[in-house]
């Protein structure tokens, strides 16, 4: 009897904390290498951890979900995610729309071209057709100081929903340069025949996103990186990924 009473307390309890479980909804674009990407069916990278060791930490779990970069933050505003994950740069233009934590990493852009083709960073004043993702840094740039400024002609500048539709055209010498950020561009180097022959310095830091006025949600995550910082947990990952 007194066994039967200890396996219904067992089930109760169980049920009373999956009822309060909650999961986040976490937007990504997964073709950001070694940040998101898929492999064996599985979003994976050092975003993707990094979102997963929080929720460790404060008993949530996570959904992701595979979204276009440029829709990431609408998703967000609807409310068809609750965090973006996504190796997003803290900018002010993105700012007055979300709220970001605080930055867990930093990058800069870099000129990738075909391997082999012993060319250097010159070949953005040579009109070559370039590569981007659609509203990256990578894309703001090379608008502002190359477009913009009447150095390459607005047909010149292709842009991609994922960088790996970039890489392959690259590759295929359908466009001639990519304007990617450094440490996605190390990652392609090591996959695809491709080099990196420049870096912009942009300074760039990356921050997960919420929508505007969810402080809770932003203080727990701002918590849960630095955290991670401190217990040395966030270099863990940088070596598992960037080293």
């Amino acid at each position: 009897m007194l066994k039967k009473a200890f396996l219904v307390s067992a089930i109760l309890i169980s049920f009373v904390f999956s009822a309060f479980s909650v999961t986040y909804v976490v937007g990504t674009e997964a073709s950001f290498p070694p940040f998101e990407y898929v492999e064996g069916g599985e979003f994976v990278g050092f975003d993707m951890d990094l979102i997963r060791e929080i929720g460790k930490m404060y008993g949530f779990d996570v959904e992701i979900r595979d979204i276009s970069f440029d829709s990431l933050i609408p998703s967000l505003m609807t409310g068809n995610i609750d965090i973006i994950v996504a190796g997003m740069t803290i900018t002010e233009e993105r700012e007055k729309v979300v709220d970001f934590t605080i930055p867990y990493y930093s990058a800069d852009q870099s000129i990738m071209v075909r391997k082999g083709e012993d060319t250097n960073l010159t070949i953005l004043l040579r009109k070559p057709k370039i590569g981007v993702q659609t509203g990256t840094t990578g894309d703001l740039w090379v608008t502002e100081n190359l477009i913009d400024a009447g150095f390459l002609p607005k047909t010149n500048l292709i842009r991609y929903d994922t960088f790996n539709f970039a890489v392959r055209d690259l590759v295929n010498k359908n466009i001639d340069v990519i304007v990617l950020d450094n440490p996605v561009a190390e990652r392609f180097t090591k996959t695809d025949p491709v080099e990196i022959v420049g870096i912009i310095k942009t300074n760039e830091n990356y921050g997960m996103a919420v929508a505007p006025g969810n402080e809770d949600l932003l203080n727990m995550l701002n918590e849960g990186i630095t955290k991670l910082q401190e217990s040395g947990k966030m270099d863990d990952l940088i070596e598992k990924y960037f080293k």
